[in-house]
Order: structure tokens, then sequence, then C-alpha cells
């Protein structure tokens, strides 16, 4: 089953109304990060494309790489897949992304039939490409798709949230985090929305964010 769909302000709004009546740290967090963002972003190739740019580079670096890709017109699976490593260098790839592009361009994913599947059959059709793992998978069912009941446990900003908000001795692990949302269904992206919400509102406390 797919579940439910966030399409909207009020969405996250109910969601997050459901999760401080279950959990009252969530409530707690909420009194303090105010309304959360809805952070619905286009799904499809080019939003994959840029999620394989943004690794492991900063924003500014992500961007400009992005803005030469999209002047080359080569943000299309169709147009990517015809061009020349040398012209994906001229655009700032390194060889490594270079050869995740050309796979995702490869990859033949129908990226319509995607918003038709199951969220675990969404993050496996994702994570068989080169380049793109759990985590920009469940990212993608999150905010490319919408899916209101999918986690990323493998986010740092996330697990950190968590151990300040619950408390906890120490950063949870993945599985642990994991483990944990299970208990937020079937709000589990409004929860991270939460958790990552309170994470910045404790770091700019702490002078950091």
């Amino acid at each position: 089953m797919i579940g439910r769909i966030i399409r909207s302000d009020a969405c996250v709004a109910e969601g997050a109304a459901e999760l401080a009546a279950r959990e009252p740290r969530f409530a707690h967090a909420l009194s303090l990060t105010g309304p959360l963002p809805l952070r619905l972003r286009e799904d499809g190739f080019s939003a994959l494309l840029n999620a394989i740019v943004s690794q492991q580079v900063s924003v500014a670096s992500a961007r400009a790489i992005w803005a030469r890709l999209e002047a080359a017109d080569m943000t299309r699976p169709e147009r990517l897949g015809i061009a020349t490593e040398a012209d994906l260098r001229d655009c700032g790839l390194s060889r490594q992304k270079i050869r995740y592009a050309l796979a995702l361009a490869a990859s033949g994913i129908r990226f319509d039939d995607l918003r038709d599947m199951p969220t675990d059959q969404v993050v496996d059709t994702l994570v068989a490409v080169p380049g793109i793992g759990t985590w920009t998978a469940e990212i993608y069912a999150m905010f490319s798709l919408g899916r209101a009941d999918v986690f990323a446990p493998g986010d740092l900003a996330l697990q950190e949230g968590a151990r300040m908000l619950f408390a906890l001795d120490a950063r949870p692990r993945e599985k642990a985090l994991r483990d944990m949302a299970r208990a937020w269904s079937p709000w589990q992206s409004v929860a991270a929305r939460i958790l990552w919400a309170y994470y910045h509102v404790e770091k700019k406390r702490e002078g950091i964010g």
C-alpha cells in the first residue's frame, strides 16, 4: 500500500497535531519550531540527478554544476545518455559522478510509475542504480513523492535531533532510529520534519546553526 500522500501545508499540520497528541516531546518540539515546512519538490529524473550532483559538495558548488548542466541541456535522460565524459567533466562532474549520472540515464526507470508503487518498492528500484543509496531514495519518496509514512534514519541531523529531543545517552544508530520511527506511523515523514526543525532550533541556541 502507498498510504497517505502529503500534498499541502494542511497535511503536514494534521500529521504534526496527531504526533503531538501522541508524544509530549513532539508537542514540546513544535512549541519551539512553530509550523513545519512543506518541503515538497518535483519528482522525476532531474530530481535524482540533482541529488547525485549534490553529494559531498557544498551547496554553492552543486548549484554551479547544476547551472552548467542546465545550460548544456544535460538534465534530461535522453540528452545525458548521449553526452561524452568530456562533456560532463566540463560541467564540473567528477569521474565517479559521471558514472552515476550515466547509470541513472541508462536505468530505464519509469518515474511516473514510481508514484503508484509502495514505498519499499520505490526504494528498492532506486537503490539498484549506482550512486543512489537508501538515504537518497527515502528522501525522494518523502519529498518528491510526498509519502507520509517514510523516514530516513541514516540522516545524521535526524539522529542528533532524536538524541536531543528524547534525551538519549548517545546518537541512535540507523537501525535503532528506524525502530523508533515505527511508533510514529503513519506520519513518519512529519516526525522527520519535526526532528529536523528541532535540531536547527537547538543548534541555533548553541550558536552553531
